[in-house]
């Protein structure tokens, strides 16, 4: 199953899932964006919007990106701010964005299933005013190497969606090679990650 029709079949039932990986990037998020203000803000993958309104309330205009239909769909009945602009669209290629239109780029969860991160740098840049950050919040790669990817059950199967490991260095060096400064890094786990090895990769980068 390709990711796109993954992911539009798991709409369904990906907020009621448990899922531990996505309640500490809700967590993550909110602490390292909250307390700041933006005017213009680009979510990347906004999926069902468990950000997108957290989000809508730090930024004066948000634009939700996704290429999962079914998934922008439950993100529109979840959020309903006249801030937030919803558009269905690939981020493998050219953004509808304007350059230097926003100051904060977020991306969550969505790296891992890229596999040219290069690009998506390069857009990042390309759109942000000088100054801006790009947030990044991922599976950490340990979780990766031990086989760990995005998954969910649909009629007692276990759909595995496609993924690509991404090190940490190659965060670091396609960051570096399109123009950005590390700000933070920070590696997380949930409360029920004892003795395990990170769950989240979080970087924010400045322009």
């Amino acid at each position: 199953m390709n990711i796109q029709t993954a992911y539009d079949n798991w709409s369904a039932t990906y907020d009621a899932d448990a899922n531990l990986t996505r309640d500490l990037d809700q967590a993550v998020t909110r602490e390292t964006l909250m307390g700041i203000r933006y005017k213009s803000l680009i979510e990347i993958g906004c999926g069902t919007g468990k950000n997108t309104l957290m989000l809508s309330q730090i930024a004066e205009k948000v634009y939700a990106i996704d290429f999962s239909a079914q998934m922008l769909e439950k993100a529109k009945e979840k959020v309903n701010s006249a801030n937030v602009i919803f558009m269905i669209g690939n981020i493998t290629e050219k953004w509808t964005c304007s350059n230097e239109s926003a100051d904060l780029v977020t991306c969550n969860l969505v790296l891992e299933h890229i596999e040219d991160l290069s690009f998506i740098f390069s857009e990042a840049f390309r759109t942000l005013v000088k100054g801006g950050y790009f947030f990044i919040s991922e599976l950490h790669p340990f979780r990766q190497y031990q086989g760990t990817q995005a998954n969910f059950q649909q009629d007692k199967e276990v759909i595995t969606i496609p993924a690509f490991v991404h090190n940490i260095s190659d965060f670091l060096n396609a960051a570096k090679n399109h123009g950005f400064i590390l700000e933070n890094f920070v590696e997380c786990w949930h409360k029920q990650d004892q003795n395990k090895p990170p769950r989240l990769a979080s970087f924010l980068f400045k322009k």
